[in-house]
């Protein structure tokens, strides 16, 4: 096999060279005068609606679009002025439950925005009639930007002009958004973001709160009490709503008693963080687990409450020892438990607030395993406050959850979608397979807001014929569920991560990348992911001898970060290669956008170049091109993952794959395009991890004219070789004693 090589070298940084374009409508696309007056209605009836309530100094207005809307395509002149753009406005974002899905945003403005917005309406209405006979279409807008049709009009200048007709092309009507929530036990309620604080606002309709059931500035823990007086008297104020007490899914245990099993003393093993069930201390790893309860004194437990979590720890102990058939070469490790959920229902605020706690003390910990989830399925317009607080924890530090995927309950038959926490972006969430590697009977779906691809990967978790071996308080049991493949995930993290000393980024892409082969990929695996990641560590970081894979790092700054000096080998003016690649990254997320949740979108193209120094892309990825070369967002979405942190892209192997040919410049280019869905700019200073694997297609090992050819070019070229990493660890782990 052939070893995994680190290369390191700078990228350069290029802001945007694009401008945008002047407004116009898609190709043989009209707007008539009738659409406009629709709208127009609707803006007095919601400005009247808001005059009369004396709740919000401002105003809600709720969107709703004909399809998925692109950044480009949303408001551009109605809902803004001259001082603020209608982006920064948005504070709800989810898609409609129509066969084909549309966006419908929330915009949070002034009565005065209102105001002007019906303003600049009513006088496009009268430049249509007058000067259009009450109808424009492209060609004509065409002509007008292109001043061969000249612009007279005096009410309203060209561009507002054309961005309000642009405008009402794109939206079907504005109205407001009030769901008709049904929770019966104590709810987390996300509530619009106002410029009104939420302590006053919810004592204007006579709710008072604790700052204590606050969790951030709009997400507050409401009794059902409270949530009646608030749907009845503002029920315009909420956004997402979710009951607050999750039963946990259950996993099946079989105790059997083959006799006592017993392990060495810990020494320099990586330690790997668990935020589980109880713990028992009674069990022969005990000394191997550094464990804190978090539930509430008075909280009672039975023993029960200790299963889940003590089985799961002991997976990432010594899970080889007794499931032989799994053994990954990793080794054993120790573990620091928390114990924040009894065996039964967890209280989803209090464990926000103790996940929190936990990763601010204990900052040494950089893999965590979760392997708590809820019964019920996850919302497909929001993310659970969960899966939110875990994805804000990994983006603002060094931190990877690897989370599983949940279970069907007992007896359920009907695949549905996962639970919470399983929606979290930047973790890893694992989906169980059998030994045959197909899906547990008990697994349960993605995708995740209706595009992110959830589960991740798949792993053995155990099912009836061949369970998994665990550790209890009762003894040896065999188990089955997602709760046990997850562990096996962590353990080939921290590997990686502590041992062999590779960046989160570069260590979940290699877990994702291991998992695809050269067949083409079926985005449609919901139950699977991108695949099953192999059993060894082994086959994780090296690759077949005609297979050459390297990892390269780096950090966004600006627009474009690109390296254009990439040497594959040529043979006789060819490249006798497929590629694949995969890119992670962690990226800032806003639980208030709804189903825009991703702030930072890096684009990759990885491929030849061509002799006008453009890549051609492995993907065949056409967005960004200075061509005049249109993507609707769903297709972007659907076969480039726009908005994913996660993204994929591969040559697919036949078996009669062709020789690729040599440009006259023979190098291969990456390039990654940093997009903002926000104003802010969460994008500078996101790292980045790439693999890239290369298939030799004759099946010649190249690998050391790889080599050579990347030093030549100026790359500094590691191997990573797992022997001389982990004697560089235990030697850095080493205790001396000075005398």
């Amino acid at each position: 096999m052939n070893n995994l090589l680190q290369l390191k070298n700078t990228f350069d940084q290029a802001s945007s060279k694009g401008r945008p374009s002047s407004p116009n409508l898609p190709s043989n696309q009209s707007v008539n005068a009738s659409k406009l007056f629709v709208l127009l209605k609707n803006l007095n009836e919601l400005q009247e609606y808001w005059q009369n309530q004396n709740l919000l100094p401002g105003a809600l207005i709720t969107v709703y679009y004909n399809k998925v809307a692109a950044k480009s395509n949303r408001l551009q002149g109605l809902l803004g002025n001259s001082s603020t753009t209608p982006n920064k406005s948005i504070v709800g974002a989810k898609f409609s439950l129509d066969e084909s899905p549309k966006h419908i945003i929330t915009h949070y403005v002034s009565q005065k925005i209102i105001k002007e917005s019906i303003t600049r309406l009513k006088y496009t209405i009268d430049v249509l009639n007058q000067k259009f006979d009450g109808e424009i279409s492209h060609d004509t807008i065409k002509k007008i930007n292109g001043k061969e049709i000249p612009y007279t009009a005096t009410e309203i200048v060209k561009t507002t002009f054309l961005k309000i007709i642009v405008d009402t092309y794109y939206v079907e009507k504005f109205d407001i958004s009030i769901d008709d929530i049904v929770l019966e036990n104590d709810a987390i309620i996300t509530l619009y973001k106002t410029n009104v604080r939420t302590i006053p606002l919810l004592e204007q309709i006579g709710i008072n709160i604790l700052s204590s059931r606050i969790m951030d500035e709009t997400t507050i823990l409401l009794r059902p009490d409270e949530l009646a007086i608030l749907k009845t008297k503002a029920p315009f104020l909420i956004s997402m709503a979710v009951s607050d007490l999750s039963e946990i899914t259950k996993d099946n245990f079989e105790f059997i008693d083959e006799g006592v099993i017993s392990i060495r003393s810990p020494e320099n093993e990586p330690t790997i963080g668990v935020i589980d069930t109880l713990f028992d201390k009674n069990v022969y790893f005990s000394e191997w687990v550094e464990y804190t309860n978090m539930l509430a004194i008075d909280i009672p437990t039975s023993q029960n409450d200790y299963e889940h979590g003590t089985a799961v720890t002991s997976i990432i102990v010594d899970g080889p020892a007794f499931n032989p058939n799994l053994d990954d070469g990793c080794g054993k490790f120790k573990v620091r438990h928390f114990g924040v959920a009894s065996g039964t229902s967890f209280n989803s605020f209090t464990i926000l607030r103790n996940i929190s706690e936990i990763i601010a003390t204990n900052r040494d910990i950089k893999v965590w395993n979760l392997s708590l989830g809820s019964k019920l399925s996850i919302n497909p317009n929001f993310i659970s406050p969960e899966a939110a607080i875990l994805d804000k924890i990994q983006f603002e530090n060094d931190v990877i959850f690897v989370i599983a995927g949940t279970n069907l309950s007992f007896g359920e038959t009907k695949v549905r979608t996962v639970g919470a926490p399983a929606d979290s972006i930047n973790s890893i969430v694992v989906n169980s397979v059998d030994m045959n590697n197909k899906p547990s009977s008990y697994s349960r779906k993605g995708p995740v807001l209706s595009f992110f691809i959830k589960p991740d990967i798949s792993y053995y978790g155990g099912d009836t014929n061949e369970p998994i071996r665990v550790c209890t308080p009762n003894g040896e049991a065999r188990v089955q569920g997602t709760s046990f493949a997850s562990p096996w995930i962590s353990r080939k993290l921290s590997y990686l991560i502590n041992i062999l000393g590779l960046s989160r980024d570069i260590a979940k892409a290699l877990i994702i990348n291991s998992a695809t082969g050269w067949e083409k990929e079926q985005h449609s695996s919901s139950l699977i992911g991108h695949g099953i990641v192999p059993k060894r560590i082994e086959d994780i970081v090296n690759c077949k001898d005609d297979e050459i894979q390297f990892i390269i790092e780096g950090i966004s700054e600006k627009y474009d970060t690109y390296n254009y000096n990439i040497p594959i080998p040529v043979i006789k003016e060819k490249h006798p290669f497929i590629a694949k690649a995969t890119l992670c990254y962690f990226p800032a997320c806003s639980r208030n956008q709804g189903v825009d949740y991703t702030n930072t979108e890096l684009d990759i193209k990885f491929g030849r170049l061509d002799n006008k120094g453009k890549i051609k892309s492995i993907n065949k990825n056409y967005q960004t091109e200075e061509i005049n070369q249109h993507t609707w967002e769903k297709d972007a979405r659907q076969f480039f993952r726009k908005w994913d942190n996660v993204k994929h892209i591969q040559d697919v192997y036949t078996g009669r794959n062709k020789e690729l040919k040599a440009y006259d410049n023979p190098l291969w280019g990456l390039s990654l395009k940093t997009k903002e869905r926000l104003d802010e700019k969460f994008g500078e200073g996101l790292t980045f991890g790439i693999v890239i694997t290369l298939k030799e297609i004759n099946g010649v090992n190249r690998i050391d004219e790889f080599i050579k050819n990347a030093q030549l070019r100026g790359w500094l070229v590691n191997k990573i070789d797992l022997d001389t990493r982990v004697d560089i660890f235990n030697l850095a782990e080493e205790e001396i004693d000075f005398e």
